[in-house]
């Protein structure tokens, strides 16, 4: 599995979050249809927004932030983003109770004797 973390720098104070709310429920339109992508949160601060994406492989990340994509999203944005891939070989899923590695539960260290 594969993190991507994107930064988009953007100046001023934080954004309102109805605002942030009303334009990543517009933008999942677009990433619904995104091939590989798992999941995306979207993110907001003092320093800006962004997003973190879970997708199933490399491949399919860099299919999706290919040489356009930081020029699509300065279009959008006004600003560049920045981009940030990540290996996730190990979830902790505590809402599921489970540890996964590569994908596939594992026993729970803590349950462990």
């Amino acid at each position: 599995m594969i993190i991507a973390l994107v930064e988009i720098p953007l100046e001023g104070p934080k954004r309102p979050e109805a605002a942030v709310i009303e334009q990543s429920l517009e933008s999942t339109k677009i990433f619904h249809e995104v091939k590989g992508l798992r999941r995306k949160y979207y993110l907001n601060s003092e320093r800006g927004g962004g997003g973190v994406y879970e997708f199933a492989t490399r491949e399919e990340a860099l299919a999706w932030f290919n040489d356009g994509w930081a020029d699509w999203m300065e279009g959008r944005f006004g600003v560049r983003p920045t981009l940030t891939l990540f290996d996730s070989p190990v979830v902790l899923d505590n809402e599921a109770g489970e540890v996964r590695v590569n994908g596939a539960p594992v026993g729970a260290p803590w349950e462990k004797a």
